[in-house]
């Protein structure tokens, strides 16, 4: 065989032998990829057309102590339409010139736009046309019924979105204390105020539903029905009474106004319980005006000044290092300590005055002077004394960012030797407005300290609770029963006396006892001098029910800066109203009459309850007190929108329920 061809055939054979181990290789891969990876690679194929995507519950709602909403969620829709789904007999002309009638009447824009939109998005086969954005339930019920739209998504091309929105029925008022809970996208929640104390309760489980990834990067739901249904969150019955609440905003807010301060709070807490029944902050933007900028009561920390009298008095009576009556020298209303003067807001000083005088008059000088006489030598003895009254711990609220109080001790770094006389009349120590009213509260409840408290109960609906907070006692006694009475009455002559601070504020038509303070801010600087003007008590005077405190800072100090003319107003202001609106005194003259109109109310709530069962109540006319708890245990979700009774209900009575899950009440 000549050289040539032999070189051909050899070329020949390698190449055979080339392409046969690629078809062993290709042979291989193929295996592989069918019997070893297969599984992967249509898990792949899915992953890309297919998504379990998460549906977010219902968050649970914020209510008054009466059943008011204070915050409650709105589902909002998206209706979309999937052209290319709709089978030919169904999207004909004269079913789209209907659903395009529909929708005009609907939203008022014309027919032809919408037959000319709908027409187009099946020539493009668009599977994820918007038509409309935050429809309300009642409106998604009505679009779900018009033409083609009723064949459902799978023949109708009918798609919707729904998403959760937080409204607040009342407004702004309180807006900061029923606060919010977001999440970033990383995963990071931010919480404030009760939505974020409590979001482990009021946010849910999240539901699953199938989406399948059509054009331009969309996703659409597969079916109508989702694989995991949310489950909705607890509701959260808070102390907040609305009544209360809104005498304390607008009171709070007209004294803002008048005086052109920076912002201020006011906190009213029912005196056995802890209960706040209102709490309003209030910071004054650019343009002006207020709103409820930050939670100043919970977590601005400051100087007390005047107001913290009242512990360095309950220090000095409780240690028996004087009486009431024990009489102290104010001198010329002026003390020097180490170049360091102490003065008295009357220039000629008050001579030889009471104790009880002394707290009074708001003698700086007085108190001063009892403090450094009897614990110049011993200042631990005074510094224990407030600790054990628990004035240097925080109160360990559930919600977040509580200011820390700060009481300074001698055995500290910068204790010095005007740490003691100007502690005395509340500089250099530190409390919030919160933490503040906690103590005054302990003296109006005889010695007992009590924890604020924001929330009453978690609840799936209004029978039944998921858990219940009970009244917390941080010190059963701040202080003897006999100190009690001697600084109660030091209060109320604050108010009722000629010469004390608070008479001013004196009504003979109801009683109310304090203190007022007024501090200096940034007091280092000697020009253009800012104040905190404070007044806290308790009243009625012979059987507190409601302590209350005022705190209003920078006011315009050409208007007036003293606490018993910026706060004081204020505090007398809801005090007159809550003792002239709200009962301050549960009286029962027989236990045994019966309402006639409750017992009629009672039995026609429950001839409902018993009859119907499977189907739509009527329960227009009926106050939303019943109403909710009625639909609620027929396992409707209940959304409502105003107050008092209901007007309006969504879903027809007489009806069966069905698969219908929602209803709207409208109340006026």
């Amino acid at each position: 065989m000549p050289v040539t061809e032999k070189n051909i055939l050899n070329r020949l054979y390698f190449v055979a032998g080339g392409m046969f181990l690629f078809a062993i290789a290709v042979a291989v891969q193929l295996i592989n990829i069918q019997f070893v990876e297969g599984e992967k690679y249509k898990e792949m194929a899915q992953e890309q057309t297919f998504r379990n995507a998460t549906i977010a519950p219902s968050r649970g709602n914020v209510y008054a102590d009466d059943g008011s909403l204070l915050a409650t969620s709105v589902s909002k829709y998206d209706i979309f339409f999937d052209a290319k789904t709709v089978k030919k007999h169904i999207f004909i002309d004269e079913n789209v010139k209907a659903l395009s009638d529909s929708l005009s009447a609907m939203f008022g824009r014309p027919s032809s736009v919408y037959e000319k939109k709908l027409s187009t998005a099946r020539r493009n086969e668009n599977q994820y046309l918007l038509i409309v954005r935050n429809l309300s339930y009642s409106e998604y019920i009505r679009i779900k019924q018009f033409p083609i739209f009723k064949h459902g998504a799978n023949k109708g091309g009918f798609i919707s979105k729904v998403k959760n929105v937080r409204e607040h029925p009342i407004g702004g008022i309180a807006h900061r204390t029923v606060g919010y809970e977001r999440k970033d996208e990383n995963g990071h929640y931010t919480r404030v105020g009760l939505e974020g104390a409590f979001g482990e309760y009021l946010r849910g489980k999240a539901g699953r539903r199938l989406e399948q990834k059509i054009a331009k990067g969309q996703w659409k739901p597969v079916s109508d029905d989702n694989e995991l249904e949310p489950q909705d969150g607890f509701d959260i019955i808070s102390t907040i009474n609305v009544n209360i609440q809104d005498i304390a905003h607008h009171a709070l807010l007209e004294q803002l106004e008048k005086y052109k301060a920076d912002h201020g709070c006011v906190v009213v807490m029912e005196v056995a319980t802890g209960e706040i029944k209102a709490i309003s902050n209030l910071g004054r933007n650019t343009k002006g005006k207020y709103y409820e900028r930050l939670n100043y009561a919970v977590g601005e920390s400051h100087e007390p000044g005047s107001t913290f009298k009242l512990m360095a008095m309950v220090a000095a009576l409780e240690d028996k290092v004087i009486d009431s009556n024990y009489v102290v020298d104010t001198g010329n209303g002026k003390l020097t300590f180490y170049g360091k003067t102490v003065r008295d807001s009357n220039n000629r000083g008050y001579g030889k005055i009471s104790a009880s005088e002394a707290f009074e008059v708001s003698s700086n000088t007085g108190i001063v002077k009892i403090v450094t006489d009897f614990y110049g030598k011993n200042p631990e003895k005074f510094v224990n004394r407030l600790y054990n009254m628990g004035l240097n711990d925080t109160l360990s609220l559930p919600i977040r960012g509580e200011g820390k109080p700060k009481i300074p001790h001698p055995k500290d770094k910068g204790w010095n030797g005007l740490s003691l006389p100007w502690m005395a009349f509340g500089y250099g120590v530190s409390l919030t407005p919160l933490q503040t009213l906690t103590f005054y509260n302990a003296i109006a409840n005889d010695g007992e300290m009590v924890r604020p408290r924001f929330v009453k109960a978690v609840r799936e609906n209004w029978y039944a609770s998921e858990k219940v907070f009970e009244k917390e006692v941080i010190n059963p006694s701040i202080c003897s029963k006999e100190t009690v009475a001697k600084v109660k009455k030091m209060m109320q002559n604050v108010v009722e006396k000629k010469h004390g601070t608070g008479n001013g504020l004196y009504s003979p038509d109801f009683s109310m006892a304090g203190k007022t303070g007024t501090c200096q801010k940034n007091y280092i600087i000697k020009e253009n001098k800012e104040y905190i003007s404070t007044f806290s008590g308790f009243f009625p005077v012979e059987n507190p029910k409601y302590s209350c405190i005022v705190v209003i800072h920078e006011p315009d100090r050409s208007i007036g800066y003293y606490g018993a003319d910026v706060s004081g107003p204020v505090f007398k202001k809801i005090a007159h109203k809550i003792y002239r609106d709200t009962p301050i005194f549960d009286q029962v003259e027989n236990i045994e009459e019966v309402n006639n109109v409750v017992e009629k109310n009672y039995k026609t709530y429950i001839e409902k309850i018993n009859k119907y069962k499977t189907i739509v109540p009527n329960v227009v006319g009926m106050p939303a007190m019943d109403a909710i708890p009625l639909l609620e245990n027929l396992g409707l979700r209940v959304e409502v929108k105003g107050k008092g009774k209901v007007t309006k209900q969504s879903l027809e009575a007489g009806k069966k329920i069905g698969t219908q899950k929602q209803i709207v009440l409208e109340l006026s």
